[in-house]
């Protein structure tokens, strides 16, 4: 008995391409069958598609990552210690003590480094007076620096990477006590000048944006501020990143795992509304936010080789008790994650700098592990260099559910990349925590896929002539 006037399909091996007009009444349909090596897969879940394979660096990802230095890496992570304290309410106006003297090295190395680019790279400090608040007693001025290295193709797509340059001790009301601050976050801000320095060369087609931000300490202020000036602007941000604490993979009792990184990403989005989460787990997509798509990319292009790291993604926002500059994003529904070191060492962050038994404690370079820092960066650049030179996230997209059937019908809008060769439909159990096959669709806008929508969990990714392909999109129910 059928339940409509789809077309017929004749097996379990084949979908239906379809225009997006047609996918959203499924009225018409060309029949394309598997890949030979699906065909060759009998039975579920080895079909319909491919086995889904990472994304190796091309030659232009490669040389970048040849180009991080770990002596510059160490050099900015010790020119920042040097200021003695970087904390939030410390001298604005001291030339060489407190976060306005480290404000302004900041911004002087990336006007250098924005003085190679051909004028399409900018260097400037962001500022506004936060009022009162927790961990704010009077009136202070919060700067961050930003670095905007503009897009040659898409310059409206944006993509994040940040560090905070602030600074605390155990007191975290404390401005004049020195703060050295390396591992947190002295190690982060160096990875993000280091990224602009190599990056600043090159023409990525997206824009990316290097900012070191402050008031992290006191209470995520300068990051959340700067992703509701991106939002109030109507940004396209796709992505952003930040590195905190990933100065050092040696936990306190020794524990060491110098190949790995933390990737957090959380679940349902913190800004979906109650209506919206209660959609998303109705469907099931509890693992399948924004946040948690963008891990999977990074994990896909960045855990190789090539960057000599591991990307461990943790399916959590962050760690207990703490929180991150990715937060204020993630408030402002744009994709964002937290890169950290595994093992963190507590006795070494946020402590007044002493000595006890012969043990000096502090937060200070000499617990820094300048190669895994320059790891990090590794693993950044290429997260960050293959979301610029690929196309945008698919937007837009949907599974239809007005009909009552055992295939799958999908929908999305077309992006506008000048290289865009088409689009990929991905997918897997719902059982499993990352995608599994891969369906290459061509440039459509909508298809239909012989699997059962209620068995497995889509998902729609864009692809270039050059073989860079996006994050996935999740879709929704239309």
């Amino acid at each position: 008995m059928t339940t409509d006037a789809s077309p017929a399909i004749p097996n379990r091996r084949t979908f239906l391409s379809l225009s997006t007009a047609a996918a959203a009444t499924a009225t018409a349909g060309v029949a394309l069958t598997a890949s030979p090596a699906a065909a060759a897969e009998p039975g579920w879940p080895d079909g319909p598609g491919r086995h889904i394979a990472d994304q190796p660096p091309d030659a232009e990802l490669r040389a970048l990552l040849r180009e991080i230095d770990e002596d510059r890496i160490e050099a900015n992570v010790r020119r920042l210690v040097s200021f003695g304290t970087r904390h939030t309410l410390s001298a604005q106006d001291d030339p060489d003590r407190g976060i306005g003297a480290a404000r302004d090295w900041i911004l002087a190395e990336m006007t250098r480094y924005a003085a190679a680019s051909g004028g399409r790279m900018t260097a400037e400090l962001q500022s506004y007076i936060q009022e009162p608040a927790s961990r704010i007693p009077a009136p202070t001025r919060i700067t961050n620096v930003v670095a905007t290295l503009r897009g040659s193709a898409a310059p409206d797509r944006v993509y994040v990477v940040s560090g905070h340059y602030d600074s605390r001790v155990t007191d975290v009301m404390n401005a004049t006590a020195d703060a050295p601050g390396a591992d947190d976050d002295a190690s982060g801000v160096a990875v993000v000048m280091e990224l602009a320095r190599v990056m600043a060369k090159r023409r990525p087609e997206a824009t990316i944006v290097f900012t070191a931000v402050a008031g992290e300490e006191q209470g995520l202020y300068g990051s959340r501020y700067q992703a509701k000036q991106y939002r109030s602007a109507g940004a396209d941000v796709q992505a952003m990143f930040t590195n905190d604490i990933v100065g050092s993979s040696t936990a306190d009792d020794g524990t060491r795992d110098p190949r790995s990184v933390r990737l957090f990403a959380e679940g349902v989005p913190t800004a979906e509304t109650p209506d919206e989460a209660s959609t998303r787990r109705a469907v099931g997509g509890e693992n399948d936010s924004p946040a948690r798509q963008l891990a999977r990319f990074v994990s896909s292009v960045a855990d190789n080789r090539a960057t000599g790291m591991h990307v461990r993604v943790i399916y959590r926002r962050d760690r207990y008790l703490r929180g991150g500059d990715h937060i204020g994003y993630l408030e402002q529904r744009y994709p964002a994650a937290r890169f950290t070191e595994p093992n963190e060492n507590f006795d070494h962050q946020h402590r007044d700098v002493r000595v006890e038994g012969g043990k000096q404690f502090g937060d200070l370079p000499e617990f820094c592990d300048f190669p895994y820092i320059a790891r990090v960066a590794k693993v950044n650049a290429a997260a960050l260099w293959s979301l610029a030179r690929a196309p945008g996230t698919p937007k837009n997209v949907r599974v239809l559910t007005r009909r009552l059937t055992n295939d799958t019908d999908l929908a999305w809008d077309r992006g506008p990349e000048p290289d865009l060769a088409g689009y990929e439909i991905v997918w897997r159990e719902t059982s499993s925590p990352d995608w599994t096959h891969v369906i290459p669709v061509g440039d459509v806008t909508g298809v239909r896929i012989d699997l059962s929508k209620d068995n497995a969990f889509f998902g729609v990714r864009a692809v270039d002539r050059d073989g860079h392909r996006s994050p996935v999109a999740f879709p929704v129910p239309g």
